[in-house]
């Protein structure tokens, strides 16, 4: 029979490991290390608006999350959000005319970008930049929008842009 300082020992050999296990889970879950850094590419793309996009929200082709969003920064010149997202390595064949648009998770859900394949030739690789951008739609700007119009009947309201302007 082992002496009950063994099996001490080994219950707690057999906790430690437990903790450990529980530690690495969290990092996993939160995102906070990059231990466990995916596989995947870099690309880029530029929107005048991110709404309330942020690091690590998800990245999505018809619903389904190809990757996260990796890096937000603003451009100094074009005064644009430069957003960074990593793909997974598998998704290989995103088509480089495919365009990406922030979207919301329900009425007030989180921000997420949507990229949409179209059907050129040539794929996104490593370090590309998605040149056709649609930005956020922003609750409170379509609001005050709708407050003016009401207010206003028949006059133009100054954050609408003009007829024919590309949006």
């Amino acid at each position: 029979m082992l002496s009950q300082r063994i099996i001490e020992t080994i219950v707690g050999f057999f906790l430690l490991a437990a903790i450990l296990a529980f530690v690495a889970l969290a990092f996993k879950v939160s995102g906070l290390t990059s231990f466990f850094k995916q596989e995947g590419y870099d690309i880029t793309a530029a929107f005048d608006d991110i709404g309330q996009l942020k690091v690590r929200g998800s990245v999505k082709i018809g619903g389904v999350t190809v990757g996260e969003v990796t890096a937000i920064k603003i451009d100094a010149t074009s005064y644009k959000a430069i957003v960074t997202m990593r793909i997974n390595a598998a998704i290989n064949d995103i088509p480089t005319d495919s365009s990406a648009s922030i979207l919301t998770a329900g009425l007030l859900g989180d921000n997420y970008i949507a990229i949409t394949p179209m059907y050129g030739k040539e794929f996104l690789k490593n370090g590309d930049e998605i040149q056709e951008t649609h930005s956020a739609m922003i609750l409170e700007k379509l609001i005050g929008q709708f407050l003016f119009s009401v207010s206003h009947p028949g006059e133009k309201s100054p954050n609408l842009p003009e007829e024919g302007a590309k949006i």
